[in-house]
């Protein structure tokens, strides 16, 4: 079997779509007009630590995700993930070039665990309450106890994260 990535276009075809380490360049694209919802380039973002991937479909960059691989607590941190700004459902006005992209990008961050040795769980932040809704009703998300000063973090394991690798699964 084989991790195949894809994406549905806006007449709801399935696309495929290639992740691979991002490069500067990935990043200097999300300050140019369409702008990002966050730089790339960032100093919060330029952590060593993380793993950075570059989500396109052919030429075209359609998404960023940063992941911190935890050992300690057997899990993959979804640490940031945005789509476009053409396919980012708070930006584009409803109508999204590409969907399925925060499922894509969750898929992979199973797929990091699981490469990394790990059990293929993963924890994210909601950065929204319509995240955090879409977290737990699309994904099957735990929510986590929390701080009082950190975003709702969110567990995706077991068969949840089953449900989601096994979509890409070919």
């Amino acid at each position: 079997m084989q991790f195949r990535p894809f994406v549905y276009d806006a007449a709801n075809h399935q696309v495929p779509a290639v992740i691979e380490p991002m490069t500067p360049q990935d990043a200097a694209l999300t300050d140019r007009e369409p702008l990002w919802q966050t730089s790339w380039a960032s100093e919060y973002l330029a952590n060593e630590g993380y793993k950075k991937y570059a989500a396109r479909v052919g030429d075209e960059l359609i998404a960023l995700a940063a992941y911190e691989i935890l050992p300690a607590a057997l899990v993959v941190h979804i640490v940031y993930m945005e789509a476009q700004p053409e396919s980012n459902p708070t930006l584009d006005g409803g109508i999204s070039q590409y969907r399925g992209i925060g499922r894509l990008l969750i898929a992979y961050g199973i797929k990091l665990s699981i490469d990394s040795g790990l059990t293929g769980d993963v924890v994210l932040e909601a950065k929204t309450t319509s995240l955090a809704k879409h977290y737990e009703e699309d994904f099957g998300a735990v929510l986590l106890p929390t701080f009082q000063s950190s975003a709702p973090r969110y567990l995706i394991a077991d068969e949840a994260a089953k449900r989601i690798f096994f979509t890409y699964l070919v």
